[in-house]
């Protein structure tokens, strides 16, 4: 247990948010200032579970769970901000920091799921659940949070609570490691080039190597760093084979080059320990548990769902690669075509398909008018609009503000957004929120935020982005708006507080707005001339939207099939990259593609407990995503009102207030089936 601490959490700005906007005030936040108010925040909410599960008094659902519910939010406001910086601007200090409080915030969680004085007061209300005549989210709230009571060891004894309690605290301890040793080989690794090295690059990609370089003390040079946004062009687009695999080599084998960032024992033991955890608790497998309170239910419908896309996509792939096969002995190549050649040509293919390529594009995709599209479609479908503040301090000066208002002109909450790649950020894009919004006791409103990791443009230049770029901008929004639009009493299913399996549906459905004409039409706009993109290049990207969808559905299945072959196993496996190499042979898994996320950088499913068993969620959600898209286009309108007031209410408003497959239905009026996602994929 903590010591008590003289922190005054009632003025402290990591706890009492009085700054600008009712934000923190990040002008007075040190990186000291972590540690003592992480204690005191621990004693004050440790002190706050002691005061509901020693009530004397009857269970009611406002002394128990509404009480439970509400608190520790002295420890909800330091934690928000500190695992922001964790991830978008860390440094050695918030690493040691970071090792430090993972292990102290899995013993305080499991102290509070395994108090028996509490758990009882729970199990009381749970037994008496249809006599307190509930509505239908206390219900659920009630229900849920019975189950995972049980689910973190409730019901143990003794014995067994200890060990799940140490377990999850070396889960937690391995977690942060393997995330900070994928952090540290994505920063420390540059490939630096000079002028003559880069034949084939487009003037953007150069533009932002030049600024990579200069971030790196190589001002005049050109860095291939591996962030996605310079590593993907760069092996698009680069003629020097030799470098494409340098690049290649680099991007696979993070988190698997020996010494202390290597990641290979960390994941044995992760593997270990969560395979130990299911079978303490009663379960098959890791999968099993994990897939308890899906939508999915078990590895068999998971499976059910992936193999068929699997044999679909390799057929795919493989005949793709006949062509690129063509395009490199077209073009002199002698070498066996590898991995490190499929961009490459595939960028070759667009070309020779569809008369154009990705550099064609990225002129009119201006991040600004990127955003600014993103914005004007969530004003039109749900009738909220964006005001952006400046000057507001917050954790990196590059972060944006916008206040977030209602039809009325009300205030609905705030969206910070945090666009550029920079070494003290992980890789990847998420969302996530320093404040969830929500009804009980005295309510609160969102404070939302995204991350992403675009390529920094030199001073003066627009910003531009890949077509995927884009669509990863809106797909992160997509994840904001079920935040921000969230209209629950409750905070544990308020917003993105879903299934796994629903969780990407707001934002893989968001995507789709990208595409839109007339979004296109307003918003990609060429960056020298302002004109929008001519009607024939528009026309040309919306018909090679599938193009390469052998090679991507490849990547992406292959790193969803290796969690679910780790996880839904009884025991964990010894070696887990042999394990991984048998796997993969044995779905006959092409040579010249590697699995979008390897095990030692698969940071879904190892950098902490995210997806692990829940990556292939991406595609269950995609099922929803191709059908629920297709209402719009039913009715010719992608702004009908009518659907759109129903999508608000039932997926983006309703968080997990309800089963997700009946919030799906209520808008829909049906469950889809996996045809629509596998044509909208061009795999049927």
């Amino acid at each position: 247990m903590p010591m008590p601490s003289a922190v005054d959490l009632a003025a402290h700005p990591l706890t009492s948010w009085q700054g600008p906007l009712g934000l923190p005030d990040f002008t007075c936040i040190g990186d000291g200032d972590f540690s003592g108010v992480f204690d005191a925040a621990l004693t004050a909410h440790e002190a706050e579970i002691e005061t509901i599960a020693g009530n004397a008094e009857t269970p009611t659902i406002e002394n128990t769970l509404a009480a439970l519910e509400l608190g520790g939010e002295a420890l909800d406001h330091v934690s928000s901000i500190f695992w922001c910086r964790a991830g978008a601007h860390t440094n050695e200090a918030i690493q040691a920091l970071e090792r430090d409080i993972s292990p102290k915030m899995s013993r305080h969680f499991s102290a509070i799921s395994m108090n028996e004085r509490l758990f009882a007061r729970i199990d009381d209300l749970y037994q008496r659940r249809d006599a307190l005549k509930l509505d239908s989210e206390a219900l659920r709230v009630l229900e849920k949070t019975w189950k995972n009571f049980v689910r973190s060891g409730a019901k143990l004894d003794a014995e067994g609570k200890k060990r799940l309690a140490a377990i999850n605290e070396e889960l937690s301890s391995l977690g942060t490691t393997f995330g900070q040793n994928l952090l540290a080989d994505e920063r420390d690794w540059a490939l630096f080039l000079d002028a003559a090295d880069l034949a084939g690059l487009p003037e953007f990609l150069k533009s932002a190597m030049a600024e990579a370089a200069e971030m790196r003390g190589q001002k005049g040079r050109y860095a291939v760093t591996l962030s996605r946004s310079i590593y993907e062009p760069f092996s698009t687009f680069s003629e020097r084979r030799d470098l494409r695999e340098i690049a290649f080599r680099a991007f696979t084998m993070r988190g698997q080059n020996g010494g202390a960032t290597d990641n290979t024992a960390v994941v044995r033991d992760m593997l270990r320990l969560r395979a130990e955890k299911a079978k303490l608790l009663g379960y098959a497998s890791y999968a099993a548990l994990k897939l308890d309170d899906t939508m999915a239910k078990t590895p068999e419908a998971v499976h059910k769902l992936l193999d068929p896309v699997w044999e679909k996509a390799l057929e795919k792939a493989a005949s793709d690669q006949i062509e690129l096969r063509r395009l490199a002995a077209e073009a002199g190549s002698n070498e066996e075509f590898a991995a490190w050649d499929w961009r490459f040509y595939q960028e070759k293919l667009r070309a020779e398909k569809f008369a154009f390529d990705e550099a064609e594009l990225k002129p009119y995709l201006q991040l600004d008018r990127i955003i600014d599209a993103c914005f004007e479609v969530a004003t039109k479908l749900f009738g909220i609009s964006f005001e952006e503040k400046q000057g507001i301090a917050t954790w990196h000066q590059d972060t944006r503000v916008f206040v977030v208002k209602n039809t009325d002109g009300s205030e609905r909450g705030l969206f910070l957004a945090d666009y550029f790649a920079r070494p003290s950020k992980r890789s990847g894009a998420w969302m996530s929120a320093l404040k969830s919004g929500y009804k009980l006791g005295d309510g609160s409103k969102p404070v939302i935020y995204n991350i992403m990791n675009f390529a920094k443009p030199p001073e003066g230049e627009a910003a531009l982005l890949s077509v995927d770029e884009a669509k990863t901008l809106f797909h992160e929004f997509g994840h904001a708006l079920h935040g921000m639009l969230t209209e629950v009493t409750w905070p544990s299913v308020a917003g993105t507080s879903v299934s796994r399996d629903f969780v990407e549906l707001p934002s893989q459905l968001y995507e789709h707005w990208l595409t839109v004409p007339a979004v296109l039409e307003k918003h990609a706009l060429h960056v020298t001339t302002g004109k929008p993109m001519p009607k024939a290049l528009v026309d040309k990207m919306l018909a090679a939207r599938t193009f390469g969808a052998g090679f991507a559905t490849v990547e992406f299945t292959a790193s969803a099939l290796v969690d679910m072959a780790y996880h839904a196993r009884p025991e964990a496996p010894e070696q887990p990259l042999r394990f991984e190499a048998e796997t993969l042979e044995k779905l006959n898994m092409p040579r010249t593609i590697a699995m979008r996320h390897r095990t030692p950088h698969f940071g879904h499913i190892f950098a902490g407990d995210g997806y692990s068993a829940g990556y292939y969620s991406y595609m269950w959600s995609e099922v929803l995503d191709a059908d629920a898209f297709a209402a719009f286009e039913e009715t010719g309108d992608p702004f009908n009102p009518a659907l759109a007031e129903r999508l608000r209410k039932n997926i983006y408003a309703a968080g997990g207030s309800k089963d997700p497959e009946e919030l799906y239905t209520a808008f829909r009026g049906k469950m889809p089936s996996p045809e629509a996602m596998m044509a909208k994929r061009g795999l049927m």
